[in-house]
Order: C-alpha cells, then sequence, then structure tokens
C-alpha cells in the first residue's frame, strides 16, 4: 500500500520541489520503506514506497521507460504471467521478476489507454507520458486502491490519500454539501465521483482519468458482466472449476514471505485460510498468521470457538483480537489521528487499533469479505430465465428440488409481515434533526426517497440481480478506503481474494441454484479441507448490535463536554437532536448519532489541516 503523489501545472510553470518533496515526506507513513520525488519542468511525482511482494524488494518508484514515460502506482496485480505473455507477444522488455508498477508501464507503452483492458488486480496509478504531454491514471475495478484528483485552475493534483491532497496550499478546507448531505442522511458519501471537500474529487471503481492539452476527462473502463453463461452437465465441474479459480485467486495474493488472514471463523474467511495454507504448502512456503475479532463479555458471539477450530485443523496460528474495551468515540479527540472524512462508526478505533496490531507482524492480510455479496440466493429471476429460454424441463426440476431442500421459513415471519403493514421499527427514519433550510436547499427529502429505490441498471442482471446490484454500492469504497492506510495509519495492505475479477466473473455467470442456496458452491469445495462443523456452520450473525451493547454498558456521558463546531450548525437543527440511549433500536442508534460523529470529525478536520500544513513547513 505506497503512496503517490503527482502535480502537473497546465501552464507550463515549473514544479515546486520543497512543496512536492513535502508532500512526499507526508507520506513515509504509507510507505516507510523508501521516499523519492522525481520531476520534469511542469510534472512532478512524488513516491513513499512500501514492500509487500518480493517482487518488489528492488522496486523505486518513481520509475520511468524509453525515457518517454513514467509512472507513480500503488498497485498489486493478478495474473501477472498472462499480462507479460501478452506484453512480450508485442512488445520484448517485460519479465517475471519484474514489479507490478513496471508491468502496468510497459502495457502502457504497448496499449495505450487501453492497457487496463488487460489489467487485473488491485490498483491506482498515474503514467505520465512525455511525448503526447498527457497524464493518464486509473482505478482498479472494484476501487480497493483509493485515487482523489483536484483541479485548481492551472494545476492538477492527484494522489492515493486525501490528507495528502489537502496538504497543497491551493486546496481549500471549503465543504461539499452534497456529500455532507449523504453522510447525515446515510452515514456515507454515496457518491463515487466525490469526497466531503468540495475542490478534491474521487476517481471512481473501473475509471479512467485523462489530463491533457485538451483538458480533463473521466470514463468508465469496465462494468460487471451481465452476458455471461456457464452450464455443464457435470454438477462437479462447477466446483471444480471455483476451487481452480479461488487458488489462483488466493496465490496471486501470497507474494509475500508473511502474510496475515482475518479469520472471522465464518465460511468466507476459513475459505481463504484454508486455501492460503494449501498454497504455501505446494508452493513456495508463506508463513501464515490469523487473526480473530472477537467479543469476550459485549456481546454473546462464538467466532472464537469456530475460529480456534478452523487455526487448529489447519495448522495455523491465530491470534485473538478482542473489541470489548473499545468505548464510543474512543481517541477521536486524539491529535495523531486523522479521518480524512466523517466516520459513522463511533466503535472504529478498535478497527485501527487492530490494523496497528496487524502491522506489526505482516505488511499484508486477506480478507473474506465479498463472498456473501455475490453469493446472494435468489431463485424467481432465475425462473424467469429459464421461461425466457424455453427451459421448461429444467425449471421444473429446480423449482422440486428446491422445494425439497427448502425449510419452511419460520424465523422472520414477524419480522416480514410487520415489514409489509409499514410498521417494522428498524426501517430508517428520515432524520428530523436536519436544519430545516439546509435540508430544503439540499431537496434531501427526495434524496432520502430516491435512494431507496435503486436505479434499474443496477438489477439488469438477468438472474443474479442483487449481486450484481451490491457491487454498485458505495459502502465497498467506504469499506476499502477506511481499511487502507491513508485512514489507519498502519502500512497493511488488505486483499480480497473473492474480489477477484476471475472470481466475479465466473459466480456471475453460473445459475443461482443449487450453488448459492445456503453457499452449496463454497461448501462442496471446501469437503475435508475444513472441519465438518465450520463447513457446515449455518450463517449466524451477532445476536445484539455491539454498538448498541456499547451504550447500553457505559452510555453517552462522553458526549456532554465536547464542545459544538459552529459550521455544524449551518446543518444541525440541536433544539431538534434526541441523545441515544439503550430502549433505542440499532438503526435509532446509528441515526443519532451521526449529528456528534460529524462535530467531531469538524473539530478534528481543522486540527489536521493545521497539523499537517506544519509538517509541511517543517520538511
Amino acid at each position: 500500500m505506497s503512496g503517490f503523489v503527482c502535480i502537473l501545472h497546465g501552464d507550463d510553470a515549473p514544479i515546486e520541489r520543497g512543496l512536492l518533496q513535502s508532500l512526499t515526506d507526508f507520506l513515509s507513513f504509507r510507505g516507510p520503506d523508501a521516499q523519492n520525488i522525481w520531476m520534469d519542468h511542469s510534472i512532478g511525482m512524488g513516491h513513499a514506497l512500501l514492500r509487500t511482494t518480493r517482487a518488489s524488494k528492488n522496486e523505486q518508484q518513481p520509475v520511468g521507460l524509453e525515457e518517454r514515460y513514467w509512472i507513480v502506482a500503488d498497485a498489486r496485480l493478478d495474473a501477472r504471467e498472462e499480462l507479460i505473455a501478452e506484453i512480450r507477444n508485442k512488445k520484448e522488455g517485460a519479465y517475471l521478476e519484474a514489479p507490478d508498477c513496471e508491468l502496468i508501464l510497459r502495457a502502457y507503452a504497448v496499449w495505450g489507454e487501453a492497457c487496463v483492458d488487460h489489467l487485473r488486480g488491485d490498483f491506482s496509478f498515474a503514467i505520465w507520458d512525455k511525448e503526447n504531454k498527457k497524464l493518464f491514471c486509473a482505478r482498479d475495478h472494484f476501487g480497493i486502491k483509493p485515487f482523489y484528483y483536484a483541479r485548481l485552475g492551472g494545476i492538477f493534483l492527484c494522489g492515493n490519500t486525501l490528507n495528502c491532497i489537502r496538504l497543497h496550499p491551493r486546496v481549500s478546507d471549503e465543504l461539499n454539501e452534497t456529500a455532507l448531505g449523504d453522510f447525515l442522511l446515510f452515514g456515507l458519501n454515496c457518491d463515487n465521483y466525490t469526497t466531503i471537500f468540495r475542490d478534491i474529487q474521487r476517481l471512481p471503481p473501473a475509471h479512467a482519468l485523462t489530463m491533457s492539452p485538451g483538458g480533463l476527462q473521466v470514463k468508465p473502463y469496465w462494468a460487471p458482466p451481465t452476458q455471461g453463461r456457464v452450464r455443464y452437465r457435470d454438477r462437479r465441474e462447477y466446483v471444480e472449476n471455483f476451487s481452480f479459480l479461488f487458488e489462483k485467486a488466493v496465490a496471486d495474493r501470497l507474494r509475500t514471505d508473511r502474510v496475515g488472514v482475518l479469520l472471522s471463523g465464518g465460511l468466507d474467511s476459513s475459505a481463504v485460510t484454508a486455501t492460503a495454507k494449501e498454497v504455501s504448502d505446494r508452493r513456495r512456503p508463506v508463513e501464515i498468521q490469523a487473526f480473530t475479532h472477537v467479543y469476550r463479555s459485549l456481546v454473546p458471539h462464538n467466532d472464537e470457538e469456530y475460529a480456534s477450530e478452523t487455526a487448529k485443523f489447519l495448522g495455523v496460528p491465530v491470534r485473538f483480537l478482542p473489541l470489548d474495551e473499545t468505548r464510543i468515540f474512543d481517541r477521536w479527540e486524539d491529535p495523531n489521528v486523522d479521518w480524512p472524512e466523517p466516520i459513522s462508526n463511533p466503535l472504529v478505533a478498535g478497527v485501527f487499533e487492530s490494523y496497528s496490531i496487524i502491522s506489526a507482524e505482516c505488511g499484508v492480510v486477506l480478507s473474506g469479505e465479498g463472498g456473501d455479496d455475490l453469493m446472494i440466493f435468489q431463485l424467481w429471476p432465475y425462473v424467469q430465465d429459464l421461461k425466457r429460454n424455453g427451459e421448461w424441463r429444467k425449471l421444473v426440476t429446480e423449482l422440486a428440488n428446491y422445494l425439497w431442500v427448502r425449510p419452511f421459513p419460520w424465523r422472520g415471519i414477524r419480522a416480514r409481515v410487520l415489514r409489509l403493514l409499514g410498521k417494522d421499527s428498524y426501517l430508517p427514519e428520515f432524520p428530523e434533526w436536519l436544519a430545516p433550510e439546509f435540508s430544503q436547499r439540499l431537496g434531501l427529502r427526495r434524496r432520502w426517497k430516491e435512494w431507496w429505490e435503486p436505479p434499474e441498471f443496477r438489477t439488469m442482471h438477468p438472474i443474479h440481480r442483487k449481486s450484481y446490484a451490491s457491487l454498485f454500492s458505495p459502502q465497498w469504497t467506504l469499506m476499502f478506503e477506511q481499511e487502507s492506510p491513508g485512514v489507519t495509519h498502519s502500512p497493511v495492505e488488505t486483499c480480497y481474494p473473492f474480489l477477484d475479477l476471475r472470481i466475479v466473473n465466473y459466480l456471475l455467470a453460473i445459475p443461482p441454484f443449487p450453488w448459492f442456496f445456503q453457499k452449496t458452491l463454497l461448501r462442496e469445495a471446501l469437503v475435508g479441507r475444513l472441519p465438518e462443523r465450520v463447513r457446515l456452520r449455518p450463517k449466524t450473525p451477532l445476536q445484539e448490535d455491539p454498538l448498541l451493547a456499547q451504550l447500553r454498558r457505559t452510555g453517552m456521558g462522553r458526549l456532554k463536554p465536547l464542545p459544538w463546531h459552529p459550521v455544524a450548525d449551518q446543518y444541525i437543527d440541536r433544539s431538534a437532536l434526541v441523545l441515544p440511549h439503550g430502549r433505542m433500536n440499532p438503526e435509532q442508534v446509528s441515526t443519532n448519532l451521526r449529528p456528534y460523529c460529524l462535530n467531531i470529525w469538524l473539530q478534528s478536520a481543522r486540527r489536521i489541516r493545521y497539523n499537517i500544513r506544519a509538517e509541511a513547513g517543517n520538511g
């Protein structure tokens, strides 16, 4: 998870070396292994390197090619051998030990902006094309690597760390009220094109950006496929092909000597751990360390039990990271903690503390996130698809098999009835504490209604509508960026094997039944590779919301001495605030905490601005 920054002066003015050096020095927490800058009159690049793969041992950025192309990147590529073969087929030069950044640069030299059609993996980069006086940038398919930019008159600025972009003297503190309104309504910015700051934009996932004398252009280069159709006669082939692809996905994320795994004890993270251990045993050995977040007193929780059983079965050491003592708004007053954007989770300090612990032991950690979203079971769209294609025998067979294995849905009947009657107390409610003038000016009630009616394009997949729609959720961007070193300040690269492009394409192409029903595909793929109790474990969410449990344990006394930031009054009607309490449901607690989250962030954001400016001055 290296850090990078790039400055381009469109008016051909020279780059200020001191400013570029200060921006790069600020990124040293992201890349402690080396910091370097490169300048060529009106273009400047800075890079802070974190070595996380064996190939990166000799890596140095910024790096050039043919005296024409230069790159700064935070990149981890999949399917490297295939990419190298493609490059060699077009042009000499690519070699197996080349760092990922160099492969991206060579791919650009071969295919130009179309290079993104040949890249797989997690990446965020900027390439300077000297001959065409063009800066080409891209972010990976799912947005795992962050990318921010600002256009300030004749200056174009970009990088993968929001607070670094804020450090530039031309970037203002003015807030983006639309993003702020989204945060107060939903707990996050729902627009992947923007940030909380008016001057700073976000490059969305699967988008490329070109800055040239002709102006700025941002465009998508990929969308999740809707037409893939994989059908086998032998059901064993579905499992075998998934296992083959999943092993490749995990192996491509094990290009290091030591790796961590976030082992929750659930099926997805256990699958990642088991596959990582098998790949390590068969290929070059990798030291694997599992980490499990646990609750021992706050809420009823049995992940520690399942994770212990899985780790013992696989012969992998596991370290438990208790979250019981994380209090509401812990460390929010700490001057050394900087939240680039508002965070709606008051317990997030526990997660960041965990990343600090993990970073002391390894630079890469694998996560099982993505499996639940990609294997959402829906039968009705599949039935409709079979009807459209005239597959009547298949339709009758699948319906009969489904009715045979489906248990009667006693659980959740009451909740579904209440929801149908509009009496579900857990349904979100429009916040009445929003300042009336602000709410009216931004049309927040209309925005609220629109958000719960997703655009049609998100449900255009013929059979996997919910899984397809989930890939467009801004929650992914929020999660990836909050787990990146730009927020945690811990140099750890989090990798997500289920969000490998090969896995996503495959899962969107196979039938949902029986493979997504109770995750049959994954359970059959793991026969003999996990303890049976873990392999057959049903999905078991926490019995109680940790935030609500912590609220009942400690109350909200910490909020009372906190001063109120004057800017917050532009957006919040303090007379309408309701202090969260233990009799609320989780949705009500979350909604009524957001004004306080914003208030605390506004104070820290100004403090952060002062600190990073002072650091730049001392640099």
